[in-house]
This record gives C-alpha cells, sequence and structure tokens, in this order.
C-alpha cells in the first residue's frame, strides 16, 4: 500500500538555526504551510552541541581565570575547587529548556513539526521514517529547503581512532580529564583547548603548521598561538600526524569521567604520548548521508566535500530546492544561517513588493568571534587577501599592540604576556575599510558594533571622526595612527 501523502507549501528539512529561521519567516510571518523534518534534537548543532554550550563553558573557564586576576589587584583569593559536573547538570538543563523554546516557538508560528528522518523520492517528494516507529509518511511540497547542517568526523584512516572523541562528545564530560590532546588548528579546536587549559588540564594541541587558524589574519594567528603557549598550552608545530591510537583503559562512565581512561598515541615519526583524552577537531563534513540526494539526478555536490552547491539565492541546481547552512559549506555560523533562511523565505513567500528585490544574503563583511582565550574578532579581508585583490600599493594598514589597562597592576613579566592588537585593512585614496581584526579582553562584545560600520562601507576618517570612550581599549580603534 502506497504510504499516506501529506502536502505543504514549505518543507524545510533539519531543525537547527537555519532551518528555524526560514521556517519561522515563512509560515509566522507569511502564512505558509510549512513542516520541519527533523531526526534530532530541537535546536540543532548550535543549541544542544555548539555555539551555546561552548559559551556557558567558555564563561566557566573565564570565572576561573578572573579568580586568578584577583591576586595581583590584592585580593585575598583563598584555596578554592569548583564542581564541573554540577556545571554541566545545570547546563544541560538550560539547553533542554532551550529545546522546549524552539518547539513552542514553531508551533506559535503554526509549523508543523515531522520528528523522523527524511529522504528524497523525487525532487518534491520526501518519504519520512518516523522516529516513533509507526512507519513511512510521505510528504510533498513545491519548495523544499535542505538545512541539515553537518557532522564531526574523525580519521577513516588511523588505526583506533575511534577511541578519541569529537567535539560532540565533549560536552558530555562531566569530570575533566588530567591531560587531554586536540588535533586540529581550527576554532573548534582552539575554542575547547581553551577552556581545558583555563580550567588546570594539562592540554597540548597537534597542529600542522607553525600558528593555528590558518584562515585568519597573520597577526591574529601568531599573536594567539604565543599566548596560548605563553598561558600553558603545549602546542606541538609541525605534528608529524598519529599514525595509531591504543586504549589501554577504557571509560566505564560513557564519556563522563576521562580520568578512568587512558590511550597510547604513536605518532608518524615513532614517538608515542600517554593521554587520557583525545579529541579530533579535524574538520565537519555536511550532513547529507540519510537524504538519498541520488532520486535527484540534477542536484550538484562539492565532487570533493560533499556540499550542496547553490548560488547566492540559496538555490541549489535543481527549482524547486534550496539548501543553506553547513550543508552548504558557507560561512559556517549560526547568524549567516538563519539570515539566509529568512531572506530565502521572504524571496519565496513574501509580498510582491519584497520578491521584486530578489532579496538574498550577501556574504561579504561578515564579523564573527572565536571564544578563545583571549577573544578574537574578525570582519572583511585578511591583510595578504586585501593585498592580492587591491594591489599592495592601494592597501593601508593601521595597527597597533598594547596591554590593556586592566593588565597595570600585573608583575611586569605577566602584564608583557597580555596583548592586545588591533589591525586595520584600508583600500584605495578613500581609505575604505575592508577588514578589521581584534584580538585581546572582551573584544567579542566590541565586534558586533565595528561590523555593523565595516558593512555600511566606512572609511579611516569615519572612524577617526568617532569621539573616543575612554579609558577602554575599543578606543584605540578610533584613535590609531
Amino acid at each position: 500500500m502506497a504510504p499516506t501523502t501529506k502536502q505543504y507549501d514549505y518543507i524545510v528539512i533539519g531543525g537547527g538555526s537555519g532551518g528555524s529561521g526560514a521556517a519561522r519567516r515563512a509560515s509566522g510571518w507569511y502564512k505558509a504551510k510549512t513542516a520541519i523534518i527533523d531526526d534530532g534534537v530541537s535546536g540543532g548543532c548550535c543549541v544542544n552541541l555548539g555555539c551555546i554550550p561552548k559559551k556557558m563553558t567558555w564563561n566557566f573557564a573565564s570565572i576561573n581565570e578572573a579568580l586568578k586576576d584577583g591576586i595581583p589587584y590584592g585580593y585575598d583569593v583563598p584555596t578554592y575547587n569548583f564542581d564541573f559536573s554540577q556545571f554541566v547538570e545545570k547546563r544541560h538543563a538550560r539547553i533542554k529548556t532551550l529545546n522546549g523554546i524552539y518547539e513552542s516557538n514553531w508551533a506559535k508560528d503554526g509549523i508543523d513539526l515531522v520528528h523522523g528522518t527524511a529522504k528524497f523520492v523525487s525532487k518534491n517528494e520526501l518519504d519520512v521514517t518516523m522516529k516513533d516507529g509507526s512507519g513511512t509518511v510521505r510528504y510533498t511540497a513545491p519548495h523544499i529547503c535542505i538545512t541539515t547542517g553537518s557532522w564531526a568526523s574523525k580519521p577513516a584512516d588511523i588505526a583506533g581512532a575511534e577511541y578519541g572523541i569529537t567535539s560532540d562528545e565533549f560536552f558530555t564530560i562531566k569530570k575533566l580529564p588530567k591531560k587531554m590532546v586536540f588535533v586540529g588548528a581550527g576554532y573548534i579546536s582552539v575554542e575547547l583547548a581553551g577552556v581545558v587549559n583555563a580550567l588546570g588540564v594539562e592540554t597540548h594541541m597537534f597542529i600542522r603548521g607553525s600558528t593555528f587558524l590558518r584562515k585568519f589574519d597573520p597577526m591574529v594567528q601568531e599573536t594567539l598561538t604565543q599566548h596560548y603557549i605563553d598561558s600553558g598550552v603545549h602546542i606541538h608545530k609541525s605534528h608529524p600526524g598519529i599514525k595509531s591510537v591504543e586504549q589501554l583503559k577504557s571509560d566505564p562512565t560513557n564519556g563522563e569521567d576521562p580520568n578512568q581512561k587512558l590511550l597510547t598515541l604513536t605518532m608518524n615519526d615513532g614517538t608515542t604520548m600517554e593521554t587520557n583524552e583525545l579529541l579530533w577537531a579535524i574538520g565537519r563534513p555536511p550532513k547529507t548521508d540519510t537524504l538519498n540526494l541520488s532520486a535527484i539526478s540534477d542536484l550538484r555536490t562539492n565532487e570533493k566535500s560533499g556540499h550542496i552547491i547553490v548560488d547566492k539565492y540559496q538555490n541549489t541546481t535543481v527549482p524547486g530546492i534550496y539548501a543553506l547552512g553547513d550543508v552548504t559549506g558557507q560561512a559556517e555560523l549560526t547568524p549567516v544561517a538563519i539570515a539566509a533562511g529568512r531572506h530565502l523565505s521572504g524571496r519565496l513567500f513574501g509580498p510582491p513588493e519584497l520578491k521584486a528585490t530578489n532579496p538574498h544574503l550577501s556574504y561579504e563583511n561578515i564579523p564573527t568571534v572565536v571564544f578563545s582565550h583571549p577573544e578574537v574578532g574578525t570582519t572583511g579581508l585578511t591583510e595578504p587577501a586585501a593585498i592580492e585583490k587591491f594591489g599592495k600599493d592601494n592597501v593601508k594598514v593601521y595597527h597597533t599592540r598594547f596591554s590593556d589597562l586592566f593588565y597595570d597592576v600585573f608583575p611586569p613579566e605577566e602584564k608583557k604576556k597580555q596583548q592586545t592588537e588591533f589591525k586595520i585593512i584600508c583600500e584605495g585614496p578613500e581609505e575604505r575599510v575592508v577588514g578589521l581584526h581584534i584580538l585581546g579582553r572582551g573584544v567579542s562584545e566590541m565586534m558586533q558594533g565595528f561590523g555593523v560600520a565595516v558593512k555600511m562601507g566606512a572609511k579611516k576618517r569615519d572612524l577617526d571622526s568617532c569621539v573616543a570612550i575612554h579609558p577602554t581599549a575599543a578606543e584605540e580603534l578610533v584613535t590609531m595612527r
């Protein structure tokens, strides 16, 4: 017997940030009959395994740093301990609340939430295997948007790689390991390594080059890598790579207490290292394996990465099928996916005057922050990228490096390590700001406002014309010469 068919105006596959943004705008604003089909926990990666738990854990670690920073100020900080497991339970509880908020908001906007795994039967039809075991239901819509995100991977060619964890399993840890190894030089490795180091874990980072965050401006790469070294992180530069992983002791707590786990890492050069935990941060491939994309013969994906190919309007190569967020490999950031989803829904279901403008998200000058220790903020082009695009003679760079006032009472040798560093990259005789990179205490909260200025096409003279707020680190961005 043919499965039951349910018809919608719009089906969104994936209940993460991008999917939620697209569905809520279509249904809540424009009254399109909309369904979200999701096979995971509502809210997707950001809420459950990404931005939110990461930032909460960063806050926890920052408190530990703040307590230590009180000593140079004259505080008699007593010996203290922290209960990481108690914090984790509170973090889990907050995330569970957010899951409920997502589902409540969807219901208020008239969205049907379908718990199940979707696969394409044709370009307008999906078969959904229901999560409750009730069978398969067919869904159809003239517009289908793929927002399934990405998944944290482990290397397939390293023996014993399965004994390590990814960023997903990191958030199940309730007792911090004594020693932990991070493989990778991207923001996930940098953020999580910074957190555990700030909490007293012996932290090692294996990187192939001499710096991490290699897609960022050289200033950020060099200064932050050195700061991590100064703060006690063991950076293994030009690492030869891991050949095999052997598990000497397993963790009977299913990942909650890595101290009960012991691994031996054998490197490609024959050296070995023992560690309690190993985290692979080597990339996040697109999550498309269950979608049966082969049922849509004309849908193109990147042959190397597997990402779904889209144009600037989030159109795939098949009319009526769209994709956005991490599954496309475009600026893999939560707010980007949300904004792209909202623009897409406006174009598909909005009023005629909106449709006429062909709304889409511009992927230029997207501000972002790395919650490292210290934080990093960036928008626009790096210095090398600006020179490549405009030519060296057409690029002017403003740069400053200083110790924040906060560290003035620290011992000189410690103050010297706590550097704040800013760079403004300008092009042409008008000195339009095409890149802005900031590193130091509190820059995550500075970045949003300066991101607006760069997006609006600010010139260096516009920054200069703004009266400085004194005494702040941010005033250096409007007084730089």
